[in-house]
């Protein structure tokens, strides 16, 4: 079935051949024109070269992917030590991909870092970033992985993340800090802090994250890079199961290029096996997207938070400036945002993750006989497991009544406007150590996370489709993302606009100095 769906994919509105067409009218753009980049010694043209060049070198015998990857094993090996991403190292896997041969697809002999969490390659390990989960080896491969590797992607690890991906910072008792290459001292997001350093430090160009509830976003926001978290269904989940937290989290990328986060994207999406719902199926390729003009939008701008907490006068500065900028672009924008009850998604929330957490730990247990114990799970971690265990069907089945009222609530307020604009996150990167998952308080933990990333959740919890895109730089020289959001099943408006604003105000020349 899935090589069927794989074939389908490639047939009618998302041809190969109009792939192929995009994506070099792109490139008369993009990072490859440059002639100079071109001849680049291949440790360079990492950090240099977006996702799509890469694959355009290999293609052209410039490069090869032993070459790439060996580069990018050498970075890697360089940099982890400075900012901790590297969670699993598969570099004899990769060795063996390429010497197998590899497919032929957009992103041929591209190097690519899984995230280290519910995403499978049999008979290697993911460890959730967990001491508890220490040793854990795949039994099953996930179908997300085999779509990534038909794309020619070059898997060689896998990049840390917080325990179970329950926090905005990548601080972790089994993998310790990760840390963001515009400032060490500071986070580089989560829970895919490890990919978004790991792209920031010019180890790849794009790697594979998640986001329950901004973990795509909130690490782009941190380290500058392009995020979209796509709408729920779109992106396959599973095996073993297609599903997670409720149907809040989903996988994608961080990348430095719209381009590349929206051709992996029409190689990665379609309906699984399985699966209990899929997102609309689009009218033509993400990537020609890119190039396609807007039109017209109304955009909706927003920069109150949920409950009140303050946003930082340069993140509202950056969300402002964005407003502008697309006003300039020929954009309408207003101030509006949806009414929602916050309270109850908040409630909504801690149940769906805490019988989530605490489901998966009984399992862990029952296959282990190991007991998760203070010493095994963080204190957060243990928060959630102990309120999980207390949740009844009739609290699980009240919290998937509530998102799904609030769906309704925010599908309604859509009906009005194309995109709404916000803040990714209320302050630029916070430094480590505020949002760990064992804190010495943990209403100060709870009151922190809650002022530092307000406002992403609520499109996990609706399911729509959110981006963050890097416009704007604190004064102290940290990334400060703006987060446009769609309507359900709309990833093709986000990539309209995303592809407009990189024309207008491009990015990808803004990376960190590593010193």
């Amino acid at each position: 079935m899935t090589d069927h769906i794989s074939s389908a994919m490639l047939q009618s509105p998302l041809s190969r051949r109009k792939m192929i067409q995009a994506g070099a009218a792109l490139s008369a753009t993009a990072l490859v024109a440059d002639p100079l980049r071109a001849a680049a010694p291949k440790d360079d043209v990492l950090a240099t070269h977006d996702m799509t060049a890469l694959a355009e070198l290999v293609q052209r015998r410039k490069a090869s992917p032993t070459e790439l990857l060996e580069a990018a094993i050498a970075r890697a090996e360089a940099l982890n030590p400075r900012f901790n991403f590297m969670a699993q190292k598969h570099y004899d896997y990769a060795r063996a991909a390429i010497a197998r041969g590899l497919p032929k697809g957009h992103f041929t002999g591209v190097p690519w870092l899984l995230k280290d969490l519910n995403t499978y390659i049999a008979g290697e390990l993911t460890e959730q970033g967990s001491r508890y989960y220490k040793g854990n080896r795949a039994t099953v491969t996930s179908e997300l992985v085999r779509r990534h590797e038909r794309a020619g992607l070059v898997i060689f690890g896998k990049t840390t993340v917080p325990e179970f991906g329950l926090s905005g910072t990548t601080e972790s008792r089994a993998t310790g800090l990760t840390r963001n290459p515009w400032n060490p001292e500071h986070t580089s997001g989560g829970s895919s802090g490890g990919a978004s350093a790991a792209v920031a430090a010019g180890v790849v160009p794009g790697a594979h994250a998640t986001d329950g509830g901004g973990s795509i976003r909130v690490p782009a926001s941190c380290c500058g890079l392009f995020g979209l978290k796509p709408s729920r269904g779109r992106v396959p989940m599973g095996p073993p199961r297609t599903e997670g937290w409720g149907g809040m989290s989903t996988h994608h990328a961080v990348t430095w290029s719209v381009r590349d986060s929206a051709a992996l994207l029409d190689a990665t999406h379609g309906i699984e096996r399985g699966s209990r719902y899929g997102a609309p199926t689009p009218e033509r390729s993400f990537l020609e997207e890119v190039l396609r003009k807007p039109g017209r939008l109304r955009i909706a701008l927003n920069v109150a938070t949920p409950m009140g907490t303050p946003v930082d006068p340069e993140c509202v500065a950056a969300v402002r400036d964005a407003a502008k900028l697309c006003e300039s672009l020929g954009h309408h924008v207003e101030e509006a945002a949806p009414k929602v009850d916050n309270a109850a998604l908040g409630r909504a929330v801690f149940t769906m993750i805490s019988a989530s957490i605490a489901a998966d730990l009984r399992a862990r247990e029952a296959a282990t006989g190991i007991v998760a114990g203070p010493e095994m799970i963080e204190t957060v971690t243990r928060a959630f497991y102990d309120m999980g265990m207390k949740t009844s069907g009739v609290d699980f089945a009240q919290a998937n009544s509530d998102l799904q009222v609030a769906a309704t609530t925010v599908a309604n307020f859509m009906d009005h406007y194309d995109l709404l604009l916000s803040p990714t996150l209320a302050s630029p990167p916070v430094k480590l150590g505020i949002l760990g998952l064992s804190p010495a308080d943990l209403n100060s933990y709870y009151k922190a996370v809650t002022e530092f990333g307000p406002f992403s959740a609520l499109f996990n919890q609706t399911g729509q489709p959110s981006m963050s895109v890097p416009l704007a730089m604190s004064k102290s020289g940290l990334p400060i993302g703006v987060m446009f959001s769609a309507r359900y099943g709309d990833e093709a408006t986000l990539f309209r606009l995303a592809g407009q604003l990189e024309r207008a105000a491009p990015w990808t020349g803004r990376r960190p100095v590593l010193t």
